[in-house]
């Protein structure tokens, strides 16, 4: 049988192997960081485990953790928050993506020096917000008049952030021109032949999209560095400038898309999507409220790519910096449960998915909430486990091969307690 290590190495043997270097070595810092960074393992493991009840079948995102909820400004201006990443998105039992969910609190909770009992209770609320809101049968949305709490706080903080100071972050002034920042943290320069193709590209791609056409021109590109599961897969940013005002910018992100990593886990027909990016924007389409700006598809080099605005409220929580605030903890998961619900009603009755009728009995009943409570409190410790054999390999060079020509900025996370 292979080692935690060698799954993980063939995992992302196709990504680019200098950004692949900084997945493993961010993979590294804690358990909660590999286990963000390896859905993969987690379904192959539970698809081998037999220890869930297969129904209702939903439109699920595929990598629900505590991380992948965050703010952005919708196509209507408006900012959400919900959840905000479908690159693993496909139609599979509703009670994957809550094992999954409860398993971020456990393990993320654990990294946050909380214990079992109380990641517990939280579980549990997170699971009686769930259930409560799919009874209803009505989809919620959470914007700055509807949120409370920590994400109203956050949720207002972003709001008061302006797109050109986002622009100013991200850029700089060279020779009177405005370039993006190359920073070799979040953007990394391009061979100058990829820039130009990449540019041309974008160019004709604007020409399709009416809020763009024959108003903006694309100034720059450079590679992006952002999250930690699609770390090695090619991503771009683009600097494009509105031609009747050359003060004003826009930044555009443009993501590879490749198949999620459930494919071929779940027994659920899919539907014949003419793309991967096709099927993460569609997804995204029926789960979310009100969807990204710009949200589309592209194909670039015989290679397909999801494309959107990037925002200065695309912003994540990080949990890690909650650690003596659990009631902010208990207000958040309850908000996360309410649009995890929310999402799987909105995208009810879609191409396979259960009817609405079956979710809100779903959710009427709780039957099946002590085992997703079990399967979480159980693939915590193996978490832990892998990690261990994880972060041994990392330190013996195991992944050399892939590492030896990237410069880390940040160092791994201490030795894993046993």
């Amino acid at each position: 049988m292979a080692t935690i290590a060698q799954r993980v190495k063939t995992f992302n043997s196709n990504r680019l192997p200098v950004y692949t270097a900084l997945k493993y070595q961010l993979m590294a810092e804690n358990p909660f960081r590999f286990f963000r960074g390896t859905s993969h393992l987690f379904y192959e493991d539970l698809q081998q485990s037999d220890a869930l009840p297969g129904y209702p079948s939903t439109w699920i995102c595929g990598d629900l953790h505590l991380e992948n909820f965050g703010t952005y400004k919708a196509d209507n201006r408006l900012v959400y928050f919900d959840v905000n990443d479908f690159d693993e998105g496909i139609l599979a039992p509703a009670t994957w993506e809550l094992s999954r969910m409860v398993t971020s609190i456990y393990t993320g909770l654990d990294s946050l020096g909380i214990g079992k009992k109380e990641a517990t209770r939280v579980a549990q609320l997170f699971l009686n917000k769930y259930s409560f809101t799919l009874a209803m049968g009505k989809p919620r949305y959470i914007e700055p008049r509807t949120a409370h709490g920590l994400v109203k706080d956050f949720l207002d903080k972003v709001c008061e952030r302006k797109q050109k100071e986002l622009i100013r972050q991200r850029t700089e002034d060279r020779d009177g021109k405005l370039v993006l920042r190359i920073d070799k943290v979040r953007f990394y320069p391009l061979e100058k032949e990829l820039r130009k193709e990449l540019s041309a590209h974008l160019q004709e791609w604007m020409k399709r999209e009416p809020l763009l056409r024959k108003r903006y021109k694309v100034v720059d590109c450079a590679f992006r560095v952002a999250g930690t599961g699609s770390l090695g897969l090619k991503r771009y940013v683009f600097l494009v400038q509105q031609k009747k005002d050359p003060k004003k910018y826009l930044l555009i992100d443009m993501k590879q898309a490749v198949a999620s990593s459930l494919h071929g886990r779940t027994t659920l027909i899919q539907p014949s999507w003419s793309s991967e990016a096709a099927r993460i924007v569609a997804i995204q389409e029926r789960m979310q409220n009100i969807c990204p700006a710009l949200l589309g598809t592209t194909r670039f080099r015989e290679e397909d790519y999801v494309i959107k605005e990037m925002q200065p409220t695309a912003d994540r929580i990080d949990f890690l910096l909650l650690q003596d605030r659990h009631k902010d903890v208990e207000c958040v998961v309850e908000d996360m449960a309410l649009l995890t619900a929310s999402a799987h009603l909105r995208s009810a009755g879609r191409q396979g998915a259960a009817l609405p009728d079956d979710l809100i009995a779903f959710g009427a009943g709780h039957h099946w909430q002590q085992s997703i409570l079990d399967v979480g409190i159980r693939y915590t410790q193996q978490v832990k486990k892998d990690y261990k054999e994880y972060f041994d390999a990392f330190k013996e060079g195991f992944f050399l091969n892939t590492t030896h020509s990237f410069k880390p900025t940040r160092k791994p996370g201490p030795a894993p307690r046993t």
